[in-house]
């Protein structure tokens, strides 16, 4: 048996070309350089950055909790991560505050607010018994913007008693609720609903019937794991004059998404685009951003739904087919959400922005497919 298996093997590798072979070696030996010399100084400064930040926001939301306990902070550090953090760049983050009990309203997505949703009370004689009360409009609704105010105002507030108060500042000029940090960061909190054991109407046609990817097991657990609601603007509602718009939530899919990431090279692949992009493709209006990556990486998975594919030899064909994917989109000057692809994630860029951003992604995409030794330029 172990004799016909190494045959197999033998005739297999007399199958490949040598050179095939020897390129395929090379490119692995370049990635594995890129990945030590590259790839973890990028985690590495980005783990130091994330304590420092994060040091500071645990002391303002402290601060905040102290003058409002509904706002109790849920930025807490297991095994090594902090909940709800959200690395945008190496100089920019989100930060999602977990807020408690939606419990007498319920989750309305109706199509109607493309990518939000609202929450709605389930009786109008049950108001009185919300945690959330004085921000339920007067046709029952939950007011994301209600809350962000209130959330903004003791944020503010928090920064001028907390212990850092020399280095760190509100962001004027938004509804966001935004901080900068040292004059060198730039971290969004956002006060959010976590919605367990529900899946939104609007992203009710995945996984796609055909694919064999994710395994069954795995859209279960994903589901079961449920979405988060943000209070944020959203962009594309901007414009559509709802009457809604104040009070609709943004629907988030970063945990999910991040959990379909497991297995094979996926985050491996992910971790080297994302230096790529910070590298390269760090330009201005921010055309590009990690979460565009991460999104075109979930297609991927779809495109090559096997694990085989994402063995270690099959990343640098994987990293390419995500940036040519990357060009298309950009010059279409639409990239559509994965899990809601109705929402456009490039509405509101500047197409100037999105122009430039396909030249520079091409340029970096042709020494890849053309150069054998392009990892040691980049």
């Amino acid at each position: 048996m172990r004799h016909g298996a190494g045959a197999t093997a033998a005739v297999a590798a007399m199958l490949v070309p040598q050179d095939m072979l020897s390129a395929q070696t090379k490119m692995s030996y370049q990635l594995g350089k890129f990945w030590a010399e590259r790839v973890m100084v990028r985690k590495t400064a980005a783990v130091k950055t994330i304590r420092e930040v994060c040091k500071v926001v645990q002391d303002v939301l402290r601060e905040v909790e102290a003058q409002e306990p509904r706002f109790i902070s849920s930025l807490v550090e297991c095994n090594g991560r902090y909940e709800g953090l959200d690395v945008v760049s190496p100089t920019e983050f989100e930060i999602v505050l977990y807020l408690n009990q939606m419990g007498v309203l319920n989750f309305v997505d109706d199509g109607s607010l493309p990518g939000c949703a609202v929450l709605k009370l389930s009786d109008g004689r049950k108001r009185s018994m919300s945690l959330w009360v004085e921000f339920i409009t007067a046709s029952g609704y939950l007011s994301a913007r209600k809350i962000r105010s209130r959330f903004q105002t003791l944020v503010a507030q928090a920064c001028d008693k907390c212990a850092y108060r020399d280095s760190v500042k509100m962001i004027a000029d938004t509804s966001e609720v935004k901080l900068r940090i040292r004059e060198r960061y730039v971290v969004q909190i956002t006060p959010s609903f976590k919605c367990a054991g529900i899946w939104p109407r609007s992203s009710a046609h995945w996984p796609l019937p055909q694919i064999p990817w994710p395994h069954p097991n795995l859209v279960a657990e994903v589901k079961t794991e449920g979405f988060d609601l943000l209070s944020k603007e959203c962009v594309t509602l901007h414009g559509k004059q709802s009457a809604l718009e104040g009070d609709a939530w943004v629907m988030s899919f970063v945990d999910v998404e991040n959990r379909l990431m497991y297995g094979g090279c996926r985050k491996r692949c992910l971790s080297v685009l994302k230096t790529l992009r910070d590298r390269h493709l760090d330009l201005p209006g921010n055309p590009v951003t990690n979460y565009h990556i991460k999104t075109l990486l979930l297609y991927e998975c779809e495109k090559h739904p096997l694990e085989m594919e994402w063995d270690e030899p099959c990343l640098s064909d994987r990293i390419n087919g995500i940036l040519l994917q990357l060009i298309s989109c950009l010059q279409c000057r639409r990239c559509p959400h994965y899990f809601l692809p109705h929402v456009d994630l490039f509405k509101g860029k500047a197409p100037g922005s999105l122009e430039n951003a396909a030249k520079q992604t091409w340029r970096l995409t042709r020494e890849l497919l053309t150069n054998s030794r392009a990892f040691d330029k980049l």
